[in-house]
C-alpha cells in the first residue's frame, strides 16, 4: 500500500512542476483508463489543490484524456477483440467480470456504460463490450462524457469548496461514494426508462 501511495506523490511531483503539466497530466489519465491500476484521484486532487486557479482546465484535460482511451478501447473491441482484446482481458483477470457485465450491458447498453463510469468497476469492461458489440460511438463516447465529466468536474468542486480535505475524505470514502453514486445514476436512469415505456 506504500508503494500505491509512494508513486502518485513522484507523479504529482513532476507534473506539478513541468511546463507541461497539462498535456502530462491528460497523458496520465490516458493511460490510468486503458491500463495504470492507480486511481486518478490520487495526483489529480493535490494537483487541483495546489492549482486552483486552473480547477476546470484540469478537469477538462483529465476527461478528455479518458475519453480518447475510451475510444482507443473501443476500437480494440471492435476491431481487434479476437487478439489484443481476449488477450487484455485475460492478462487482468477479467474473464468472469467481462462476462457479467456482458449480460448487464446487453440488456441496458447506455445506462450500463454509464454506471460503469461511476461504479468501482473497471473501464475497460464497458470499452471491449461496446466496440465488440457494435454499440453506435456516438453513444458510448456521450455515455463516457458524462459520467466521467461528472466524476472530475465534481471533484473539480469538492476541491474549489473544500481545499486539500477532499483528498483524506477520498481516501476514506471512495469505495463507498463511488458505489453511491454508482447505484443513484443507475436507479435514476432505470426510472427515466420506465417512464419513457409507459408514455
Amino acid at each position: 500500500m506504500a508503494i500505491l501511495f509512494k508513486q502518485p506523490r513522484q507523479w504529482f511531483e513532476r507534473i506539478n512542476g513541468s511546463n507541461n503539466m497539462l498535456w502530462l497530466l491528460g497523458t496520465l489519465s490516458f493511460l490510468e483508463t486503458i491500463i495504470l491500476p492507480i486511481p486518478m484521484e490520487l495526483v489529480l486532487i493535490p494537483l487541483m489543490a495546489v492549482n486552483r486557479q486552473r480547477l476546470w482546465r484540469l478537469a477538462t484535460v483529465t476527461t478528455a484524456g479518458c475519453l480518447i482511451a475510451s475510444l482507443v478501447g473501443y476500437s480494440v473491441g471492435l476491431l481487434l477483440y479476437q487478439s489484443v482484446g481476449t488477450w487484455f482481458i485475460e492478462s487482468l483477470d477479467m474473464q468472469e467480470s467481462y462476462q457479467a457485465f456482458q449480460t448487464f450491458f446487453d440488456q441496458y447498453g447506455f445506462i450500463a456504460i454509464l454506471s460503469v463510469g461511476f461504479l468501482p468497476l473497471p473501464y475497460h469492461l464497458a470499452m471491449i463490450t461496446a466496440g465488440l458489440s457494435g454499440y453506435p460511438i456516438l453513444l458510448f463516447a456521450l455515455a463516457t462524457l458524462i459520467a466521467r465529466g461528472l466524476r472530475y468536474f465534481g471533484l473539480a468542486w469538492l476541491v474549489y469548496r473544500f481545499g486539500h480535505r477532499v483528498l483524506i475524505l477520498w481516501k476514506r470514502h471512495a469505495m463507498l461514494t463511488s458505489l453511491v453514486a454508482g447505484v443513484v445514476v443507475l436507479i435514476v436512469a432505470l426510472g427515466m426508462q420506465a417512464l419513457t415505456t409507459l408514455i
